[in-house]
Formats: C-alpha cells, structure tokens, sequence
C-alpha cells in the first residue's frame, strides 16, 4: 500500500512517498522537493559480520547524469566512480547518522540515494539527507533516530533556509546542520569570514527547522515504521572487565596512558596486551573480543582521567596547545612550501601555480558550478602514523579532509583580476597525532604567502574534542585535541577562520547531540586557539604574502579585450594565435568576455605576446606607428607585416623620399622596418609609410 506524507518546507512542498518502489529494501523512501526527486533506500545483513570491531556502514550518494539531461563525460557514456561532491555528500549523511546505530551493532547496513531529477531550486544534497533518515527510521533496522537536517545559505547578511543552488554557490554561507531530539548532531560550514556570534544564529535557525522535519518524520514512522529486529549483541562481557583488572588495575592503566608520546603509549598497551594474551590463553572466546575489551578499558580510564580528574593524558591544561612550529621554503625549486607542527602532527604543504587554463574541469549535476581555480589536496601515508600499507589513492578521507582546508582558504584568495592563476597546494602528512586537517589548514595558508599569492588575511584551524558525563551539564571541552582524544572522546569540532570570522566548519560528535552550552564552548575555544596560533607561531615563520611569485613559477600577464575582437586575435582556424605562439613560446588563453591571459617563463617573450596582441585589436587610426616586417615584394609596393596576421601594404611612392624605380633597390624580404599608419585606401587595406615615419 502507497502512502504518501507531505510538509512545507522553506516555501516548497517536501514530498515522501512510501510503499510505492524498492520494497525488497528494509526501509525506501520516495522523496520529492520541488522537482527534485531522490530515490533512498536502507538494507542490512541478517547476520553480524565476523572478525570485526566496528559498525560496518556504508552510504552512497548516486549522481544520474539523465537527472539534469546530460550525457556523461567519457568514451563509455556511463556513469564512474563517484565525483567528489557524490564522496562529500556520503559524508555528510553518514557523519550524524553512525552514532544513532547500537555501539554493539555489527550487521552490514548500506544506505543508498540516487538522484534521478534535479531542480536547481531544490538541491538534490539536501533531499537525499533526509531520505537516507527517514528510510532508515521506517525500517526495522535498529536506529535511533529519525535525524533531520537543514541547510542555511546567507546573501546580503540575510539567513536562507534551503537555499536555491545558485544562492548556495555565490552566497556568503553553506551550512549544513543536522540535528536528533532536540540536540544538534553534526555542524558542516564553508563561510566568507562569518562572526562566530552570526554563525551560531545560523546554526540555530537550521535547528529550530530540523525540529520541524523530526516530528514530521515521526509521524511518518508512527504510521509506516517496522518494528526493530532482533540483533546479536557483540558488547563486551563484564565478567571480562572484571578478569581484567584484576591483572591490570585502573592504577596501572592509568600509568600506561598518561604520556604525551604516542609510540611510548602503544609499546604500554602492547605490554598490557601481550600479558593478558598470555592469561586467558585458555579461554578462546574472551581472546576473540580482548583487542575491543582492551580499547573500551583505555577509552574509560582517558574519559574518566579526563573528567573527573581533569588530567589529560600527555599532561596539559584543558585549553592548553601542543608545542608549535612552523618554517617557510624548506623545499627547493618548488613555488612555495610550508611546514607546519603541532605536537606529533606533522604537515608539509606546497604550492604550485599555472595558467587558468589549468583549472580542475568540474563535471556534475551542479549547472551552476564552474571550473575550480583553487584545489587543495590532502595525502595521508601510512609512514605518517607508523603503519605499513600500500597506498590506492586517495580515498574518502583524504578527499573530505582536502575539502575542508580547501573551504577554510576559499575566502580570502586573491581574485582572478588581482592573481590570474590556477592554484593547486598539496598537504603531506609527515606525522600524525590528531587533527590533520587543520594542520593542512596553517601549512597551507603559510605556503600560499611563501608562493606570493597575495590573500587577503591569514587563516588557522584548530579542533575541539569533548567529554560527556551522565547529564548534559557534566562535560569539558578540550582544545587542540590529539589522536586518543579524538578516538575515545564524543566530538571532534574544527573551526578554521581569520582574527575577523569563521572561514569554515566541521563538527563529528559519537553521542546522540550536543547542547547550546557545548557548541557555544567549542567555537569560543576555538577562536582563543587559532588567534594564539596566527600571533605565536604562524606570523613569525612569515607575516605576510611576498610581493612576487617564485621564479620557478610561470608569469602571467592578465589583459581585457573586446570580446568582438577574440576572432581577430585567434585567427581562422586558430592561425593567428598559433603564430603568436610559435614566435613567442608563450601559452595564451583567452575567455569569452574577452579576458587573455599571457603565460611564460620569460618576461620579454610575454611582453612581446601581449604587443602583438594590443596591435591585432587595435581600431587602427592615421599617424599611428608600427614595427614590422616585409613578407611580400610587388612592383607597385611592399606589404608589411605589423602583427602576426595582420598586414598592410606600403607603396612605391611611400618607400623613400627619392624616387626609386624598383622596390627591390631599398627593400629585401625579411627587413624589419618602421611605418607610419595612413589610413585604409579605397579596398578596405592599411596604408603606411615609410619615408614619412618620424625618427627616432
């Protein structure tokens, strides 16, 4: 049986039809907004997956080319790996939706939404969000939820809930904020430089509308909902517990955990391990599940130390920062580079820089979206954390963290008319103990200046983690959190930004939402942090970007044309620029508004280029003077070439100022000289002179 549920949201009628397809899913949603239309479905295994420790959830966002009209890009005509945008949208579902599925839970769950229509009204990220809820919320697959979530766009300092693609792609905000019960679970930001006290009224407009959409999704479940099927629990026992600290009292564990180096940390924990192995080698199902039993006994004497004691394990103040440091053009012959250290987290950045043409193509479901002048990308290697592992590329990971140091330097670029070029920073991890990705942030920020792009303001991140007791009045906030304090805490809260505002957000909580209290803590931290690390480490490796680029790096010279004039300047089938190119060795390219850029290594071939272009477009007017050179011989003159293209033709009589019978008596093919423009004779043709050419 079909039912269908509808609601206003944001001016538009939002649209779940259930029952109708996908019913050998667990839980389908048929989801419309506008005439956005999104296919969500949930399914789940019947049976844990042996062998592992952790939840085993996968989400996919499907982006269908035929949802926007369009053929694929690529010799086969079918739809591949997913773009970027599909891999940032799977995280942004599955951020606030893992930690509403049992901790114990151990079932393979998938969760998939794919686009089949798109009105650039309604973005289609949006819809499939709350498909991927509500199909997981009206199937037995155990959830505690329904989540919601809402996005706020800004034009003009005025909030927009839900807004049209076109006013998320140009305006001052994207923000996404999903929210459970009546807390917020997930915060995700890109901002122009957003004051943190505008930036939590964002997040709480979204909220308040997230509250809308759960008891509108409750109803749903309260109608259609299944109920939640049985599961094997794969908890820890306690009696396990119990056996183990009876080896390795709190005392002990405490003692093995509190350091501030991570490799002394893991060689205790492998102590502890090797000695418990040892005493229940007898016991072949408590060996199974040891590893887990010994992770939660470490998670629970960090958040208890933590709490309670007010102790972090490597000794600082809860506010406190890791030692810093930070250098400038440590690698050669690069355009720029940058390192930056917090702790035992460890990146190098380094920048390069190439003519516009260079631009990452973009090719998606966006109509809106153009070509990516500015690309951040972010390497993890296994080496950084002490691992051994063959790298595959980048994976989801490395995509979300590159996307988020690429969101942070966003607002404060250089505009193509003030920098004409395409700009690339890529972030080596050295060392890892912790928040990376705003590592990448200060290492990038410190590269492009050392490259001598010239941003507007400096940029710092730095993370947030949490604690949480039994109330939610019981927690502490935790500034600049370090690898086990992200793995055993609740929240890992980064905010990147300038002295100024919010450049960006990412928020990732392990419990069922955070307070008022707790958010409003974190970005407060936040920005007391990144402040100290702009005045005490960052400014003093360098204060501000250089005054020129490299001189590894390409010179661009950057000119405006009348667009009428772009044939003129390419020359038919491309003849005239190619011969501009061929003489010069420059690379041109030029846009249809008529923007040339001029790229080279050396200065006075560019100069050169960018003459002969000012020459072609050029109204030629009488008495104006050009160098050329002769091509063509003809009894009654000689034509001159002036620009690549471009001739005209100087006459016997115009040659020299004593009469001459022949041409070839003064002129030889080749010969560069200097002309006086006369004007256009009765065929339409530049006339010059030479004799008439004022010297000099």
């Amino acid at each position: 049986m079909v039912k269908t549920y509808s609601m206003e949201l944001a001016g538009r009628t939002l649209k779940v039809e259930i029952g109708k397809v996908g019913k050998q899913a667990n839980g389908c949603a048929f989801m419309q907004y506008g005439d956005t239309t999104v296919l969500c479905t949930a399914t789940a295994s019947a049976k844990p997956r042996d062998g592992i420790d952790f939840f085993p959830l996968s989400v996919e966002y499907g982006e269908k080319f035929y949802a926007v009209g369009k053929f694929p890009g690529g010799y086969n005509k079918r739809e591949g790996k997913p773009s970027e945008n599909a891999i940032l949208t799977s995280r942004v579902i599955d951020r606030p939706m893992r930690p509403l599925f049992p901790k114990d839970y151990r079932n393979d769950v998938t969760i998939e939404t794919m686009v089949m229509a798109v009105d650039p009204q309604c973005r289609p990220e949006l819809l499939a969000m709350l498909g991927a809820s509500i199909s997981v919320s009206i199937s037995d697959i155990p959830f505690d939820g329904p989540c919601a979530m809402t996005q706020i766009g800004m034009i003009d300092g005025e909030l927009i809930v839900n807004p049209t693609q076109e006013q998320w792609n140009t305006g001052d905000l994207k923000l996404t904020v999903a929210s459970v019960g009546q807390k917020v679970i997930m915060i995700e930001a890109g901002a122009n430089e957003i004051p943190e006290e505008k930036m939590k009224e964002a997040i709480y407009k979204a909220h308040d509308v997230n509250l809308q959409i759960i008891e509108f999704f409750k109803e749903i479940v309260a109608e259609v909902g299944k109920p939640k099927h049985e599961y094997t629990s794969c908890a820890v026992p306690e009696e396990l517990f119990a056996a183990i600290k009876e080896v390795v009292p709190p005392e002990e564990m405490e003692k093995a955990v509190f350091t501030d180096d991570k490799q002394t940390r893991e060689a205790n924990i492998a102590e502890i391990t090797d000695r418990l192995s040892e005493k229940f080698a007898d016991n072949e199902e408590w060996l199974a599940i040891l590893g887990e039993a010994i992770y939660q006994y470490e998670k629970k004497t960090v958040r208890k130390m933590i709490l309670k004691d007010h102790k972090r394990p490597d000794g600082r103040d809860i506010k406190q920062i890791r030692p810093l440091a930070a250098e400038v053009d440590l690698i050669p012959r690069v355009h720029g580079s940058a390192m930056f250290t917090r702790g035992q987290t460890q990146i190098c950045d380094v920048v390069t820089l190439a003519p516009l043409s260079e631009a990452q193509k973009v090719e998606g479901l966006d109509s809106f979206a153009g070509d990516k002048r500015y690309v951040h990308q972010y390497n993890f290697p296994a080496y950084s954390v002490g691992e051994t592992k063959v790298s595959r590329g980048p994976g989801r990971r490395e995509i979300g963290h590159g996307a988020l140091a690429e969101r942070a330097l966003l607002p404060v670029l250089p505009s193509v008319d003030e920098f004409p070029y395409a700009i690339r920073a890529v972030s080596e991890t050295f060392e890892s103990n912790g928040s990376t990705s705003m590592a990448s942030t200060c290492a990038s920020c410190m590269s492009l200046m050392a490259a001598g792009v010239p941003i507007k303001k400096m940029v710092a991140g730095i993370s947030c983690g949490l604690v949480t007791g039994d109330t939610d009045d019981d927690f502490i906030v935790l500034t600049d959190i370090q690898g086990l304090e992200d793995f055993f805490g609740d929240m890992d809260f980064k905010v990147t930004g300038t002295k100024d505002g919010i450049t960006a957000i990412q928020m990732d909580i392990k419990i069922h939402g955070l307070t008022k209290p707790i958010v409003e803590t974190a970005i407060a931290q936040c920005r007391e942090a990144r402040l100290f690390i702009m005045d005490e480490c960052m400014s003093k490796a360098i204060a501000k970007p250089r005054k020129e680029v490299s001189k590894y790096a390409p010179k661009i010279v950057s000119m405006q044309i009348d667009p009428e004039k772009i044939g003129d300047v390419v020359g038919q089938r491309g003849k005239t620029i190619n011969e501009i190119i061929a003489r010069t060795g420059v690379k041109i390219d030029i846009t249809d508004d008529g923007q040339v850029s001029v790229c080279g290594e050396d200065q006075d071939k560019i100069s050169e280029a960018v003459n002969m272009i000012n020459v072609i477009v050029t109204d030629f007017e009488k008495d104006q003077i050009f160098t050329g050179k002769v091509v063509s011989i003809k009894e009654f003159g000689a034509f001159v070439e002036f620009a690549p293209g471009k001739e005209g033709m100087v006459h016997i009589s115009k040659i020299s100022k004593e009469r001459i019978d022949h041409v070839e008596d003064v002129l030889t093919l080749g010969d560069t000289v200097k002309v006086i423009c006369l004007g256009k004779d009765k065929m339409g043709r530049i006339s010059f002179s030479i004799k008439d050419c004022p010297k000099g």
